[in-house]
Parts: structure tokens; sequence; C-alpha cells
């Protein structure tokens, strides 16, 4: 009978002990996550899409600056290969067009304005200047395909940029590159549960979902979304490895009392914190 408890136990020990190594985080040569000081950031800037600042525009930037708000923004490359920060993969809903980023060069963009202001998509390199290290960033990456060799671009901008900023990305991909070429870079992985949050049903996903990739891309920090908290791997990289938690998108006073103890740091919109 103790024999039979023994293998049975061994059983169980064997695939707890790969889950826990899959789950875990950089534990070594961790860099200074000094960004997450400031605990509240402006989900793609201080914005409002029924006026004059829209999502992601210079105008929101420089909203949440003087604000004294930490800024989430997300960059994608142009069809001449510029950074530029623009969210979703089509331009439809922001600028009545349905085409992607990726279909046009910078100055063709020009030609578009954001949510009916005069704002138009902005460079990656110019909204560096406007913060100018007044504020941290969190750059979100974008992409949805296997070449992330792009990051090289985006890499030699953000080392030349005197403020505090770390990177996130959904795309393992993206942080694999950075942890083979500026590996000192904080670097974050985002995540949600995505067979609930957008009907994703591949085991790609479900490694995402579980963050079981970890192993690979040894992240400084998980970026969750809010709604799937009690995802254990989130709690896990958080309570046992101590790494901060930052949450998105909370949207009331009432969401961020709620994941307050929960998560470190907090991507918000629609309210003032």
């Amino acid at each position: 009978m103790a024999g039979k408890l023994g293998k049975a136990a061994k059983w169980i020990m064997i695939p707890g002990a790969l889950y826990l190594m899959s789950v875990t985080p950089r534990v070594v040569n961790r860099p200074d996550a000094g960004i997450f000081r400031k605990k509240y950031f402006a989900h793609r800037g201080l914005h409002d899409n029924a006026g004059e600042a829209p999502e992601n525009s210079m105008a929101a930037f420089r909203r949440a600056v003087e604000a004294g708000y930490g800024i989430e923004l997300d960059v994608q490359m142009t069809k001449d290969g510029i950074p530029v920060i623009f969210h979703d993969g089509t331009m439809e809903r922001m600028c009545g067009v349905k085409a992607r980023i990726e279909d046009y060069t910078y100055e063709q963009l020009q030609q578009f304005k954001l949510a009916d202001s005069e704002q138009s998509i902005p460079k990656l390199e110019d909204m560096l200047a406007l913060v100018d290290g007044r504020v941290p960033l969190i750059v979100e990456i974008k992409s949805e395909t296997k070449d992330v060799a792009f990051c090289a671009v985006i890499d030699r901008m953000l080392r030349a940029y005197q403020g505090e900023y770390c990177i996130e990305s959904f795309n393992p991909l993206v942080l694999l590159w950075y942890r083979r070429y500026h590996n000192s870079v904080v670097r974050g992985q985002l995540a949600s549960n995505f067979r609930i949050d957008g009907g994703h049903k591949s085991p790609l996903y479900f490694f995402m979902t579980h963050l079981l990739l970890n192993i690979f891309t040894a992240p400084d920090f998980i970026a969750y979304n809010h709604q799937f908290e009690e995802e254990p791997g989130r709690r896990i990289c958080r309570w046992l490895y101590r790494h901060p938690a930052v949450a998105w998108t909370i949207r009331s006073e009432a969401e961020l009392k709620k994941m307050d103890g929960k998560f470190d740091v907090f991507i918000f919109e629609n309210f003032l914190p």
C-alpha cells in the first residue's frame, strides 16, 4: 500500500514541478525595476477619444506628463520601417479606413486623423522627445508575426532615450528577442485568458494564458487582464518570485479598489486614480 502511495505521490509531484519550472520568470541577474516606483500608468496616454486628446496622440501624452502619470503606449512599424504609436490591428476604429499601419509609409499616414480630432499618428521618436524622461514609459511592442527583427529598430531608438522605460508584448518572440539582444531591459509578458477573451483555442494560446512560456522568455513582470486575476501562474510570479504584477486595464475607482492588493501597478483609463 505504501509503495502505491509513493508512486502516486511521484506522479503528482513531477507535473507540479514541471509546471512551476515553466512559469518561472527571470530570477538571476534581474535588472532594476525602479520604473514601477510609479504606480499608475495612463493607458495610451491621458486620452479622451471624444475630444482633442485621442488615445496614443501627442495631446494625450502631454496631458499625462502634465498630470504626473506614467504612460503606456503601443508601437507598430510603418511600411517604410518607422516606429509609430498606434494600438489596433486595423485603422478602422480610430481613422475610419479598413487598412493596417504597415500598409502605409509614415508620410502617407499623415493624411489620417485620430477619432475626428486634429491629431495625427505620432512617431515614437517624437513622443520620446516630448516626454523627455519626465515620467516612466511602458512600451508595448505590437507584433502578430514570427518575424520580430523590427525590434532592432525600436531598440536603437529606446537605447538613445535617457528616461525610464520598459517593454512588454503579447508575442513571446518579442521577449525572446530582448532576452538575446538587450537582456538588461526590463521586459514584461502581456497575457489574458485568451479562450474567454478572444475565443482563441489553439495550444499556443493555452500556453500563453497560463504563462507556460516564461521558462523561455524570462519576463521581469507580468501584465495581466485584471478580469482574470485568479490565474495561478500570475499569482505564483507575484507571490513566490516577487515580480511586479501589472493590471490592465482599470476603468473605474471600483475596479481599482477591487484589485488593490492583488496587483502592484495599474494601467488605467476613463478616470483619474
